[in-house]
């Protein structure tokens, strides 16, 4: 175990993100976090990005095993990355698509809401098929419907950066949704594809969510009154998001502390209430955008790699100097940790079984169910 000394130079905010934290031993779970938690429905509103890569990673049966014993029950997976085209896109979902022909013991593809509902009777992790960016799309209003039919179930409007559909959260906040992206929106409502505004910026987000004929999501931020960051939302958006029927997923990044130092769960605890307090207990989810498993040296090499290029590339926001994820709490069954937190705040059972994953569960049947 750490020393305190080294355990604070350990967690010192660095500019190579392989060396910038460390995974300390998490507290002891309430024997009543457990149970629950064991019991819950729980929901990842992302993570995961191009899950068919596991088919092509060492230490598959480890981390299928991991998997299995998080106790999680969907996760969101993000595909096409943060810019791929249309073809590259597709070879992803290809991916994906063997991920679940090899193991459908262990994973079921979401087409639907009765897919959740299985995965949990079934004891299997059902993957929700995601874009974060719309780069595969190429402005092209028919490439919805098309990716649609290839179960993709989220999709956003932008990425950090302007689309032809809306503006990123690194391009001021200026300009919002824009004509095209006006008939994106409806014919995402249209068949039944889940409006993400997590990237948006804030005329963008406030737009989609009066332009959405169905409930948005927020599938991974975090709260911009407790921290001021451009990919945190606006209190006033938070309450119009709650009001139209959506969710906001608490997210694990960086971003919900200065970078000065690395966010811990009790950061993490000051958005989530926040988020409860503003939006209410219906309308509040967890989007960790973070580690599944524990990172090794080498990952954390292969983090400070993609930073790295994503700064080159124009699309890193502010503070991704920091791995994603809370060194405290730093296990599969991270969200266990959130269950036991919310506890100690003195929330019910009925509450945290929300936040773990029902209030998404609720939302994406409305919004897939056409």
């Amino acid at each position: 175990m750490l020393s305190c000394t080294a355990t604070a130079a350990a967690l010192a905010p660095r500019r190579g993100l392989a060396s910038a934290s460390v995974s300390l031993k998490p507290p002891p779970l309430s024997n009543r976090a457990q149970r629950l938690y064991d019991h819950a429905f729980v929901l990842d509103a992302n993570n995961f990005a191009s899950i068919g890569e596991l088919l092509d990673e060492s230490g598959l049966a480890h981390k299928l095993h991991a998997m299995r014993a998080s106790g999680m029950t969907a996760v969101k997976s993000t595909l096409g990355g943060a810019q791929d085209d249309f073809d590259a896109t597709v070879a992803d979902i290809a991916a994906a698509q063997a991920l679940f022909d090899r193991y459908p013991d262990r994973f079921i593809k979401v087409t639907g809401p009765a897919d959740l509902d299985q995965a949990k009777a079934k004891r299997r992790i059902a993957v929700i098929q995601s874009f974060e960016a719309v780069t595969m799309l190429d402005g092209k209003i028919e490439r919805i419907e098309l990716f649609r039919e290839l179960d993709v179930l989220v999709m956003q409007l932008s990425y950090n950066r302007r689309s032809p559909f809306g503006c990123g959260c690194l391009d001021g906040d200026e300009d919002g949704v824009t004509p095209l992206g006006r008939k994106a929106i409806a014919k995402m409502n249209e068949i039944g594809v889940a409006l993400d505004l997590s990237h948006a910026n804030t005329p963008t987000t406030s737009d989609g969510i009066r332009l959405s004929s169905r409930p948005a999501v927020i599938t991974h931020a975090g709260c911009r009154a407790v921290f001021e960051h451009p990919r945190n939302k606006t209190d006033r958006d938070m309450r119009a998001l709650a009001e139209k029927g959506g969710v906001m997923g608490i997210y694990m990044l960086p971003y919900l502390t200065p970078d000065t130092r690395q966010p811990m769960l009790a950061d993490y605890m000051r958005h989530m209430l926040h988020a409860l307090k503003v939006c209410g207990e219906d309308h509040v989810g967890i989007g960790t955008d973070s580690l599944f498993f524990p990172p090794d040296a080498k990952e954390l090499h292969e983090v400070a790699k993609l930073e790295a290029w994503r700064r080159k590339q124009g699309i890193a926001a502010p503070g991704e100097n920091r791995p994603p994820y809370l060194p405290d709490v730093d296990t599969t069954r991270k969200l266990a940790y959130v269950a036991d937190a919310l506890l100690r705040h003195g929330y019910g059972e009925r509450v945290v079984d929300k936040v773990l994953g029902r209030n998404f569960r609720r939302v994406f049947d409305e919004i897939w169910t056409v």
